[in-house]
């Protein structure tokens, strides 16, 4: 029984053998067949990734050439760019150098053109110098000649006086000189008279040029000045505030600055009056500050005063700087400059005084070149000429006297002095400077329009001052010369002796004070003369 059990559990134990071998065999093939699925798959997804990778290689290689074709571009593009902006630049420097040689082409041009005229001018003048060596010429040739046909005739004369009147030769010789003498006399004094009369149309002729020139060369506007000032108020209550309780206000305004101010019915305006412009301009410019200020008192009025009576002090001396700037006249004395610079503020006849004395400068200046003489001390001289009209209401005497002093106190060049002194024709100009300032001095006065004294005005107070001379006892006749600036008066020299004449002169002075209105001096000159006078008939 055990056996069997045994035998049993043998047979047990090889079926289950043969089961597990079974199974096992069945496992392996599974997992065979497994592997060959698992392999082949491997191969199709190899296959697919080896085509995938194919694929990919060939969308980068695309995309590579691609880029590169695309960044081929940009760098060509850019590099068009860059050419494009070079050209650019190099097209705007040019043109840059295109216009400064244009530029310097005109300039060249223009020099040359001035050349040309100088040398027409030149040429003009040696061919005048030509011809009047030439006429020279000819005249001494014409001499000779007639000294050789007086010779001859001379000879002929001796020769016939021998013969009829039995002279000796010597005695002939004399009596033939002397009348040819006589002859040659007469005859050189035609032509120096002739000679001077072609050099006295010729030289009125250049002057005549000379001065048109000048005027040309030298123009300005000029803009009538006035002795009154207009002030705009907000609105008409500020003439009230302008006023001050019990008149407080406008009393200190005027005491202090030395200008009336008129307060009308004209609306929001108040007018500042007064001859001396420098302080009608501090008024003018203390009654804006007010006004904008708003706070007008006593204190405030005598502070803005103050105020801009310092900052026109600066004005002053900028004005004169600058006009010393432009005439060329930079290294003048400081005191020189801010005296001048006053003449801004200083008008005659309407005419600013200090364009006036540019004006005049630079015109001295054009007729010194033209006629070969200094041209930066006719231009200083000029320029300083009227300089005593800035000071003439505070100190005694004439503006030429004043002028003149001041010249010599900061030690001035004597041309400029005399030219300052001789201007107006009070003493005798010294040098061709002096005549030039006194021929710019008349041009820039007498130009139309300088000036704003009407017509009317001026013959008027020509006549007044005529009439005063001749209503004394024994004038001859009165004359007004140099625009009303002198009188001179001639007497008949069998009413009136050489002591009467002094008291004459006094005499109209003090009747031209008493009954005139003037500006500046006023010059009287009497002249007694007695002349013989015999006819030859």
């Amino acid at each position: 029984m055990i056996t069997f059990i045994i035998g049993i559990i043998i047979v047990s134990a090889l079926i289950g053998l043969g089961i597990g071998y079974l199974a096992i065999s069945l496992k392996m093939r599974s997992s065979q067949e497994t592997a060959e699925l698992t392999l082949l798959k491997a191969e199709q997804d190899a296959s697919n990734m080896r085509g995938k990778a194919e694929e990919e290689a060939d969308s980068i290689l695309r995309n590579a050439e691609r880029d590169r074709q695309t960044l081929k571009k940009e760098l060509l593009l850019e590099a068009k760019e860059e050419a494009r902006k070079y050209r650019e630049q190099v097209d705007q420097e040019f043109k840059s150098e295109k216009q400064v040689l244009k530029q310097t082409e005109l300039r060249l041009e223009e020099r040359a053109n001035n050349l040309d005229r100088k040398d027409d001018n030149l040429t003009t003048k040696e061919q005048a110098l030509e011809k009047k060596e030439q006429s020279l010429s000819d005249k001494s040739k014409h001499i000779v000649e007639r000294e050789h046909a007086l010779d001859e005739l001379e000879e002929q004369k001796a020769q016939e006086m021998e013969r009829i009147a039995s002279l000796s030769k010597e005695e002939a010789r004399e009596f033939i000189l002397a009348d040819t003498k006589a002859h040659l006399t007469r005859e050189i004094a035609l032509r120096v008279k002739e000679a001077e009369r072609e050099v006295k149309e010729k030289s009125d002729k250049i002057a005549k040029d000379l001065l048109a020139q000048a005027m040309q060369r030298i123009s300005g506007d000029y803009v009538a000045e006035q002795t009154i000032t207009s002030v705009h108020l907000p609105d008409d209550g500020m003439k009230g505030r302008i006023i001050g309780r019990e008149g407080r206000n406008i009393r200190t305004f005027e005491s202090l600055t030395g200008i009336d101010v008129i307060i009308d019915d004209t609306p929001e305006v108040v007018v500042l009056s007064g001859f001396d412009p420098i302080r009608r301009e501090i008024a003018r410019m203390t009654m804006e500050a007010l006004l904008q200020d708003g706070r007008i008192h006593p204190a405030r009025i005598e502070e803005l005063v103050e105020k801009y009576r310092l900052e026109m002090d600066q004005r002053i001396r900028e004005y004169g700087e600058a006009a010393a700037f432009e005439i060329g006249a930079p290294n003048l004395h400081p005191d020189l400059i801010k005296t001048m610079g006053r003449l801004h503020f200083r008008t005659s006849y309407g005419q600013n005084v200090l364009r006036h004395s540019i004006e005049v400068g630079k015109l001295a200046g054009v007729l010194a070149a033209e006629l070969g003489e200094n041209i930066d001390l006719a231009r200083r001289a000029g320029f300083l000429h009227d300089i005593g009209k800035a000071v003439d209401r505070e100190v005694d005497g004439s503006h030429v006297e004043i002028g003149t002093e001041l010249a010599r106190k900061y030690k001035e060049n004597p041309i400029v002095i005399n030219a300052i002194a001789s201007h107006h024709g009070d003493v005798p100009a010294e040098s061709t400077i002096a005549v030039i300032v006194a021929a710019a001095d008349a041009l820039s006065a007498a130009r139309p329009g300088s000036r704003r004294e009407s017509m009317e005005t001026y013959i008027k107070r020509l006549q007044e001052l005529e009439e005063i001379g001749n209503s004394y006892d024994g004038v001859k006749q009165t004359y007004a010369i140099q625009a009303g600036r002198e009188v001179r008066v001639i007497v008949h020299p069998n009413k009136i002796d050489d002591d009467r004449l002094t008291i004459l002169a006094h005499d109209i002075r003090e009747q031209i004070e008493n009954s005139l209105d003037y500006p500046g001096n006023i010059k009287v000159t009497v002249i007694r003369e007695t002349r013989a006078i015999d006819i030859a008939k």
